[in-house]
């Protein structure tokens, strides 16, 4: 399908190693990884060798300066497989994306030739108890004090936590003042006072760790603030504006790696004495699963594609993109299973994983309900008649 889609060598190169990773390294192993919950160190060293950590991060800085198109491209490949190993990989950008877009000259060639390398593998950090949908309500607390901010809290389901080398940190500097009053910080792992609590157990994206992170007067330099006091919330915000398109990618390959089990079991399937594609009701589904992941895909790389050109609008094209193909792979994983019959219900067949990985591409990043109350703000902003 990519010929759809004017992808450059550049990123058709991208793309083809990305395949390569899923289907020699990662459909081995994908059955075990989601049963025993294991990270998957071993595959995201081979996936920095093959220097696919380097796309998302600028050439200046030791990145192959393939913006979030060439993220897009590598995640929806890999989730075609395994949508755990995915995020491990996409998460990483995610932890980048807020040194990009806030870092000063000094942090950035500090921190992001090490990420692109795969030395140091990043992580961001904003959920809490209290702080989910709500991302304003954020209850850590970063005090000034000299040369530091003395940090105290809790974040809870962060992705790669434990894992991660570095995490962008958001914590309230100025309790008053709400969502002005959060900042963002980079905390590095082994920072005295950061340590790590309880690993979740999850239903899906199993191969992705999923960890507490506990600040007990947590010593962070005060150089390692990103951008200014007070502007946490909108980095944040211009982080997730950016980066929620790796999920709609995410949700893509799941969708499609669906797509294609059901496929060719329906091809080998044999009810009423032929097999069971050759069936209407079977094709009808097929067909429609196809046609929802295509609209998915379109939407996604045009949202990627906007961001990549330097566009000032985009959380509403990137909000659409994430809803639009999270609930598309929540539905085509749900008739995956149902075109597999009793089958698509056992471990032993894929696709009752793929269906609990996909549920999850609904949920994080922004509810589905938080990107629709995203969609309709800008609608409601937006000028009758003008764009």
């Amino acid at each position: 399908m990519h010929h759809y889609y004017n992808f450059s060598e550049e990123e058709l190169m991208i793309k083809e190693v990305a395949r390569k990773i899923a289907e020699e390294k990662v459909r081995p192993v994908r059955q075990e990884l989601d049963r025993e919950g294991r990270f998957p160190r071993e595959i995201l060293n081979e996936i920095a060798r093959a220097d696919l950590l380097r796309v998302f991060i600028p050439e200046e800085y030791d990145g192959l300066g393939m913006g979030i198109t060439g993220m897009c491209i590598a995640t929806e490949e890999l989730s075609r497989v395994d949508g755990g190993v995915a995020i491990s990989y996409a998460a990483n950008g995610l932890g980048a994306t807020p040194i990009l877009i806030a870092g000063t000259e000094e942090q950035k060639r500090k921190y992001l030739p090490k990420i692109a390398s795969g030395e140091m593998f990043a992580a961001f950090a904003l959920t809490e108890p209290e702080a989910g949908s709500d991302a304003s309500n954020v209850k850590t607390r970063a005090v000034k004090d000299g040369d530091y901010y003395i940090l105290n809290g809790n974040k809870i389901f962060i992705t790669n936590g434990g894992e991660a080398d570095i995490y962008v940190v958001i914590a309230s500097t100025d309790p008053e003042r709400g969502a002005r009053g959060l900042s963002a910080f980079i905390v590095e792992k082994g920072t005295e006072g950061f340590s790590f609590g309880k690993k979740e157990d999850k239903m899906g994206i199993r191969a992705s760790v999923t960890r507490e992170l506990v600040f007990e007067d947590c010593k962070v330099p005060k150089e390692n603030l990103l951008g200014r006091e007070g502007q946490g919330f909108i980095i944040t915000m211009r982080t997730f504006d950016r980066t929620r398109v790796g999920v709609a990618a995410q949700a893509v390959g799941i969708a499609q790696g669906a797509l294609e089990e059901a496929t060719e079991y329906a091809k080998t399937r044999v009810q009423f004495g032929k097999p069971i594609i050759e069936f209407q009701a079977i094709q009808f589904m097929l067909a429609d699963m196809a046609t929802q992941i295509e609209a998915a895909r379109a939407l996604t790389y045009l949202a990627a594609r906007h961001i990549d050109s330097g566009a000032k609008d985009i959380a509403k094209i990137s909000s659409m993109a994430k809803l639009f193909a999270s609930d598309v792979a929540m539905k085509v994983t749900t008739d995956a299973v149902q075109i597999f019959g009793g089958y698509g219900y056992m471990r032993e067949y894929p696709v009752e994983k793929m269906m609990r990985d996909a549920k999850i591409t609904q949920i994080y990043e922004g509810t589905n309900q938080i990107q629709r109350l995203v969609i309709a703000s800008h609608l409601i902003k937006e000028k009758l008649g003008r764009e």
